[in-house]
């Protein structure tokens, strides 16, 4: 197959532009080896220190994968089952209204142990991080109950039970960091050894990823970094709109496997070929095959929606597998997968709040042959009317942070959504999903809403990959 990677090149550098990002990183890898590779903008804004390929990102929940792996790797071997009961490790956890052996390793890995969204992480980090004094900052540290620096408290957290639970453990998925905190300590148990350790022998040394690592505060990235080739963390000022920067790394102690690998873009897309090539790298097999098959393997049906398997999201795009995860955190937007025949991409950028999906897209497109600009959402408005909609109306609430509503109403005959703090309109696409517009631009999707109906009336809508459920 042909691919014109000069096209591709002017193609990516024309998004960047246009989307003002201050540094991104991508990274594509083929049988063949790096098929493209390159930084954009900077890592550093007073010394215009630019962003390459070994330039040092957060990859936040890009991390959950490699927790899920090492579950994985420890089950093949015997010191583990992803169906181990978590009692097992932690005696004293409890999720309200589940029988105990029914909440386990698999549950907690891929989101379905019945927890909906809530607060833990987002308090752990406003506790135990330098923040700056902003609304949401100071709403965590007025409604934290502790620190949340030990997983201890999350566990306590979890099994009061100030919360319903979406569901019997399996039923529905629902992405929660609580569940991949828990799994960090579940592999020190089991390993015998901490995560970090795990990942460093196992994973990241065979790989020959140098620059990657686990850590809480940083610091051990930073000396990884040797050559200062580590990025700044940016953001959007919330009351000037303005760009600012600094280097307070968001801390959340509990959460090291949920969210706080530091990596290149060059050496994530090495983990992400391994994982293509079933656990081989360069001729040699760094991890059995069999853990890969239980992560992403032929238990987990491929199909245009994305079903999350062990710690990443699988799908079919152009008639070939993806699998695939998104990060997020202060000065942290990134995205990265793999898609079958040894094919890797990883795209990070070193500000939050962004989503790194569209030249993620467009690194998957080059990759397959197909047009830069071909859009890869599984879920297309069909032009008709849902025939239920009043029964999808209500307010529906997340309490990850500061709690958010998805309130939705019929507007002349329209469905749609006050979303946070923005009005969307909801274009129904099959089943109980809709494409969500920004109401003030309506050609700007921001996200895919999928209701939960029991009775003629939604209990729960799926925004992203998050349950609001309904306030009665």
């Amino acid at each position: 197959m042909e691919r014109d990677t000069k096209k591709l090149e002017l193609y990516l550098d024309k998004m960047f532009e246009e989307k003002k990002y201050p540094g991104v990183a991508i990274c594509i890898r083929g049988p063949e080896g790096i098929l493209f590779e390159k930084g954009y903008g900077y890592r550093n804004m007073e010394e215009k220190k630019e962003v390459n390929g070994d330039t040092m990102f957060g990859i936040a929940s890009m991390s959950k994968s490699m927790t899920a792996l090492a579950c994985c790797i420890l089950d093949v071997e015997g010191k583990m089952s992803l169906e181990d009961p978590v009692v097992k490790y932690f005696p004293d956890f409890h999720v309200p209204g589940a029988a105990d052996e029914c909440v386990t390793v698999r549950t907690l890995a891929m989101h379905r142990a019945g927890i909906p969204p809530m607060e833990p992480l987002e308090w752990s980090i406003a506790m135990n991080s330098k923040e700056r004094d902003t609304h949401w900052y100071r709403e965590m540290i007025r409604t934290s109950p502790n620190k949340m620096d030990k997983i201890e408290d999350i566990v306590d957290y979890i099994t009061a039970g100030n919360y319903k639970p979406l569901g019997a453990p399996g039923e529905y998925m629902s992405y929660s960091n609580e569940g991949y905190a828990l799994l960090s300590y579940i592999v020190d148990q089991a390993a015998g050894i901490t995560l970090e350790e795990f990942l460093m022998e196992r994973i990241f040394k065979p790989l020959g990823m140098t620059r990657t690592i686990l850590d809480l505060d940083c610091s051990e990235a930073r000396a990884l970094a040797g050559d200062d080739n580590i990025t700044s963390l940016f953001e959007i000022d919330e009351e000037t709109g303005k760009l600012v920067w600094d280097d307070n790394w968001s801390v959340l102690p509990p959460f090291r496997g949920c969210a706080c690998v530091k990596s290149t873009s060059k050496d994530i897309t090495k983990y992400y070929q391994m994982l293509s090539n079933g656990g081989r790298w360069e001729g040699k097999q760094i991890i059995p095959e069999a853990a890969v098959e239980l992560m992403v393997g032929k238990a987990f049906p491929l199909r245009k929606k994305p079903f999350y398997t062990m710690g990443l999201w699988k799908r079919s795009f152009a008639g070939r597998m993806i699998c695939e995860h998104s990060g997020g955190l202060h000065g942290v937007s990134t995205q990265g997968g793999f898609m079958d025949g040894g094919y890797s991409v990883a795209c990070l950028c070193n500000q939050g709040d962004l989503g790194m999906e569209d030249f993620q897209w467009v690194c998957y497109n080059y990759i397959a042959g197909l047009p830069l600009e071909t859009t890869q959402n599984w879920a297309e408005p069909c032009g008709k009317t849902f025939s239920l909609q009043d029964g999808l109306c209500g307010d529906f609430l997340s309490k990850e942070g500061i709690p958010v509503h998805t309130v939705v109403s019929v507007e002349d005959g329209q469905l749609v959504a006050r979303y946070g703090d923005s009005k969307v309109i909801l274009k129904y696409c099959e089943e109980a999903a809709f494409a969500a517009y920004l109401a003030d631009k309506p050609e700007r999707r921001i996200s895919t809403f999928r209701f939960y109906i029991r009775d003629g009336k939604a209990w729960g809508v799926k925004c992203g990959s998050r349950i609001y459920q309904k306030v009665e």
